[in-house]
């Protein structure tokens, strides 16, 4: 269980919340604007330092207040112990980590907290930009390969240079090559764990989607950011022209893509609403599953209004499937009684409703 005892202090409107969370299903309810959402918030901040919700610290940040903290007692791996998880930030950017009486970076501390979140904006997975579907895949390789966030940022670092040299308009042609080199080296070892780890979630994603949508038929298909019968080397050449007119650099992993596809149409444009939203919840909920084979330990899942976007029977095989995993699952909901005849009577639910910011254990 990662999470047994949670402490929120400025976070939107709670000012100072205690809950102490059950290891495998917290309900959240509450009226429109209550709190709830804030604090599924406070724990994506307690795991990445930020909101998902916006990029904006300062919308995150209660009115008034000078600092945002998040405290936690966690039990990472899952052994009955406990460890104390305190997350920090000021106005001015100013991010402190403490875990166990040592400072992480944000590397450590989301390997520590792997979350996954479910809400609205999952849709972007199907609809958003490549870029959406990049940080999805590089989520699941960063906590399947320990040596991937190395290559991610060396990449980063050489294609960043390497778009600096482009918009420059002239580059001596001996230190291009020199970046080039650098760039393929990168480029084909980050590719390969990328590619290996869509091949591992397939068959997660296949068993979760035909709980959720059975009949139809989705398939994944990793883009790898350049065309896979030519070596990129010769391609960085040959673009060299184009790439120069452009300011950046037009082939390379950072163009890769994960293509979700139904009857060879994209699904984004072939399934109606409702049947995205399982595809994009089926896609969540594999990775979950891989991370936990890979790992042996669960993730912490924030569903953000759950009922909203699916109707009842879907509803009810969504909680089924939460409830077969070991993942903790933090759920918002309107109405307290729209998820309560879903779970069986040996499940361990937590119920807690938010008013005005202020959180109270529902019996």
């Amino acid at each position: 269980m990662p999470i047994k005892s949670l402490h929120v202090q400025h976070v939107r409107n709670l000012s100072d919340v205690r809950i102490t969370p059950s290891p495998r299903i917290n309900i959240i309810s509450g009226d429109n604007g209550s709190g709830k959402t804030s604090l599924l918030e406070a724990l994506h901040f307690l795991g990445m330092t930020r909101s998902f919700r916006t990029s904006q610290f300062r919308h995150l940040l209660q009115s008034g207040a000078d600092n945002c903290l998040v405290f936690a007692q966690i039990d990472p791996v899952g052994k009955g112990e406990q460890h104390p998880l305190g997350v920090e930030r000021r106005p001015d950017g100013d991010v402190r980590i403490r875990h166990a009486g040592q400072t992480l970076g944000l590397s450590e501390l989301a390997q520590l907290l792997p979350l996954q979140v479910i809400d609205s904006d999952t849709f972007q997975l199907l609809e958003g930009s490549p870029g959406v579907r990049r940080q999805y895949i590089d989520w699941g390789v960063f906590h399947a390969d320990p040596s991937f966030i190395q290559l991610w940022r060396g990449f980063r670092r050489i294609l960043k240079q390497r778009n600096s040299l482009l918009k420059c308009g002239k580059i001596d042609p001996r230190l291009r090559r020199v970046w080039d080199r650098e760039f393929v080296t990168y480029a084909e070892r980050m590719t390969a764990l990328r590619a290996r780890y869509i091949e591992l979630l397939k068959p997660d994603f296949e068993t979760t989607l035909s709980r959720l949508l059975g009949g139809v038929p989705v398939e994944l298909k990793f883009s790898q950011g350049w065309d896979r019968k030519t070596p990129l080397d010769q391609l960085l050449e040959e673009g060299l022209a184009r790439d120069l007119k452009q300011g950046f650099t037009g082939s390379g992993p950072q163009r890769a893509d994960l293509r979700v596809r139904t009857d060879g149409q994209s699904a984004a444009e072939r399934l109606s609403r409702g049947q995205k939203k399982l595809v994009v919840s089926a896609l969540k909920l594999a990775q979950g599953a891989l991370f936990y084979r890979l790992n042996n330990r669960p993730c912490i899942y924030l569903i953000d209004d759950l009922p909203s976007e699916l109707d009842e029977q879907h509803c009810r095989l969504f909680c089924q499937f939460l409830e077969e995993t070991s993942n903790q699952c933090f759920i918002t909901c309107v109405d307290p009684g729209a998820l309560g005849g879903f779970w069986l009577p040996q499940t361990d639910v937590s119920r807690f409703r938010v008013e005005a910011g202020t959180l109270t254990h529902i019996d």
